[in-house]
């Protein structure tokens, strides 16, 4: 989980290193969008090999709901 945040923490700029947390809702942490999905669904991919889709997004509130649908998947 920690390595999880950290990559996003890396991949957006917006969020501050540290302030996200697993009980974080992420789409609050910054102005989310379309844009923002892509960058963690491409993320997933890249760096777990799980491909998650818009609908896994938004159906995740916290950081750690995201790694729960992403654990399942692997």
């Amino acid at each position: 989980m920690e390595e999880f945040i950290k990559k996003i923490e890396e991949e957006f700029e917006d969020i501050e290193p540290g302030k996200l947390k697993p009980e974080s809702n992420f789409r609050e942490m910054f102005d989310w969008n379309s844009i923002n999905a892509l960058i963690i669904i491409a993320l997933v991919k890249t760096e777990y090999d799980v491909v998650i889709n818009a609908e896994d997004i938004a159906s995740s509130k916290t950081v750690s709901d995201l790694y729960n649908v992403i654990e399942s998947k692997k």
